[in-house]
């Protein structure tokens, strides 16, 4: 068959999304890499910590979800030829979501039977499965679980093109996606771009993350004898695959959860690959700007078993093999000013010589490394990456539209091609207060439209606050959002309070609580967080991010007389819930904690967060004071795979 690309519909179990949280993202969530200690010698050069993040500012969280799940119906793009089937989902991150190879009939990819959300990704909802392109931050892609810009396009022989793209808002440059395959490819082609059109140096980050099946006797091969890890907080440098007693290939063997990047040397073929116990499965290769690649395993314990359960239905245990720019995902990499990063990534079967179980792992590499050097694959990608710079910066027919953010921002001659529609009709009152300084002014009881303020136009608005934004409480409010993304807390709080006296609205109160809480001011945050919440007690987001603030302020005597207050469904929310019981717990009302706790099975809190111990650790509180001994987490609460 000639190569085709089809945009067609899925059905699958999953769970609703909901509405992104009311609130903007000003404390932000846990990021297991912004907490590590490096113990690295001289030529290691990882760019520790550069380009961290404390929240997602100017994204919203996604806090709504729940685990129920129904019948969906969502849009795919498939690219299909002779040998392969490539399915994609545009509205989730672009995933690449199944990769059958046609001569098998296998899927080369974990896929999983549900679209479950979970807490692990920098804007809280994650789902395993696929291929998922994270960029600009560390934490996963904020487009992970939203639409990209679905387009098509043609290579200059007239093969079809599959295009997704996207403008990421903090690190505010274009990244675009090209897929194709000719007519006798066995290996899907994907070719990427990220164009930083401004005149600073930004942090910038690219891991592919790829979820395989977890094979019985299966080994990750790659190029390499020297990996960084971490362990109780620190970062080093191990020989593999043998490390602690365990051959780390095998990824069967390894205890906890963890991560291994591959240092690969400059000269090797960048590579990655997932077999099972008779050497088949999926390859990944890239030319040498993406050059790094990393195993990720759950591990193969109680707390590893739990969130393989957790994140799925019937589908099965995963690991992740990565490919990225930086040698690990501890920091991001300098971008120069006006400058393309493009790269070509490939898909497909390998097979390996009989009995390759059975060799080393040196002797594994070296097999897919001969095959690639044999047959000239890392010469051939970086001529085909060359060959197709035109093809990149042709216009494409739009299919299905992302996020209007792009059409806001002037951009440069590298990603004119690139079409943004205002999607959103609130983005269009922003435009126009951009161009004549006056902000619209909605009433105080609706939710804030949009989160654009930053230091780039900081100084734009807050020019106009004693002037023709003077008596704006919206105006005045978004100050605040902006002075608190600069983390100048002191004006910040001087424009939450003018928002204040001028409308009484909750968002101001959250601004207020979230500086009050990091000024170390936790009873007068406390008391502003209640003033919101009393004002929004119908919005689920927003008493999720007013009880993690109540708590942290230590507020629980508030707390508990909020909850108390609330409707049984709002009671029965995980993470409310979760709150109520903990601050229970911190009055002394033990008994009682622990019955709310373990009543219909036990709490779920839908979510919960990747590598969050404190469910088991309220629990083992709880149990010790209650029966004086200490005793091992029930399996329904053990999530510290780690």
């Amino acid at each position: 068959m000639k190569p085709e690309l089809r945009f067609e519909k899925m059905k699958i179990q999953g769970a609703d999304l909901g509405p992104q949280c009311c609130v903007p993202d000003l404390l932000g969530e846990h990021i297991l890499q912004n907490h590590l200690e490096f113990r690295l010698d001289e030529y290691d050069e990882i760019y520790e910590g550069y380009g961290r993040r404390k929240n997602a500012y100017p994204y919203r969280q996604f806090n709504s979800y729940t685990r129920k799940l129904k019948e969906k119906e969502i849009r795919t793009a498939v690219l299909e030829n002779r040998y392969l089937k490539a399915v994609f989902l545009p509205e989730y991150g672009g995933r690449l979501w199944e990769l059958w190879d046609k001569n098998t009939g296998k899927n080369l990819l974990y896929t999983n039977d549900v679209l479950q959300f979970s807490n692990l990704a920098v804007r809280n909802a994650w789902f395993s499965g696929g291929v998922e392109w994270n960029v600009g931050i560390i934490g996963h892609n904020p487009y992970t679980a939203s639409p990209l810009y679905a387009a098509e396009t043609e290579t200059c022989t007239g093969v079809p093109v599959l295009r997704m793209y996207e403008y990421e808002r903090i690190r505010k440059v274009p990244y675009q996606m090209d897929f194709w395959l000719e007519e006798e490819d066995r290996f899907l082609n994907c070719r990427m771009r990220i164009v930083n059109e401004s005149s600073e140096v930004v942090p910038m980050y690219w891991w592919s993350n790829i979820a395989v099946p977890e094979y019985e006797g299966g080994r990750a091969v790659v190029p390499a004898d020297r990996a960084f890890t971490y362990e109780d907080g620190a970062v080093f440098k191990v020989d593999i695959p043998i490390v602690n007693g365990i051959d780390i290939t095998d990824y069967k063997q390894i205890p906890k959860s963890v991560d291994y990047f591959f240092d690969i040397p400059d000269t090797s073929p960048k590579y990655i690959a997932n077999v099972d116990k008779e050497g088949y499965g999926l390859l990944q290769v890239s030319t040498k700007r993406l050059r790094s690649r990393k195993l990720f395993s759950w591990g193969n314990g109680p707390a590893s078993d739990h969130w393989q359960e957790f994140l799925t239905d019937k589908a099965g245990r995963y690991v992740e093999i990565q490919a990225g720019l930086g040698k690990t995902q501890y920091g991001c990499i300098p971008m120069a000013p006006h400058t393309a990063w493009e790269w070509m990534e490939r898909y497909g079967a390998v097979q390996m010589t009989d009995g390759s179980s059975q060799k080393s792992h040196r002797e594994r590499a070296q097999e897919i490394t001969n095959y690639l050097n044999a047959a000239h694959i890392p010469e051939q990608m970086e001529a085909v990456l060359k060959e197709t710079v035109s093809m990149a910066k042709k216009p494409a027919k739009i299919v299905m539209a992302g996020s209007g953010y792009g059409a806001l921002e002037k951009r440069g001659k590298w990603s004119e091609h690139l079409k943004y529609i205002f999607t959103e009709d609130s983005l269009k009152k922003w435009q126009e207060f951009f161009k004549s300084g006056i902000l619209h002014m909605p009433d105080p009881g609706e939710i804030p439209d949009e989160f654009l303020v930053d230091g780039e136009n900081l100084e734009f608005l807050t020019d106009t606050l004693s002037t023709v934004n003077k008596d704006n409480w919206y105006a005045h409010y978004q100050a605040g959002v902006g002075y608190f993304s600069q983390e100048n807390f002191d004006n910040a709080k001087q424009a939450f309070e003018q928002s204040w006296k001028l409308r009484k609205n909750p968002w101001a109160c959250h601004g207020m609580a979230c500086v009050c809480l990091l000024s170390g001011k936790k009873e007068e945050g406390a008391d502003w967080i209640c003033r919101g919440m009393k004002m929004k007690k119908e919005n689920l987001s927003y008493l999720k991010e007013g009880f993690k603030i109540l708590f942290l302020c230590r507020g629980f005597s508030q707390l508990i007389g909020f909850f108390e207050t609330l409707d049984r469904e709002k009671q029965e929310t995980g993470k409310l819930k979760f709150y109520y019981i903990s601050a229970l717990h911190q009055m002394g009302k033990n008994s009682e904690a622990y019955q709310l706790l373990e009543e219909n099975g036990g709490l779920v809190i839908d979510d919960i967060r990747e590598g969050e111990d404190s469910i088991a650790q309220l629990w083992s509180e709880l149990w010790e004071s209650l029966y004086g001994e200490e005793k091992m987490v029930p399996y329904r609460y053990d999530f510290k795979a780690f």
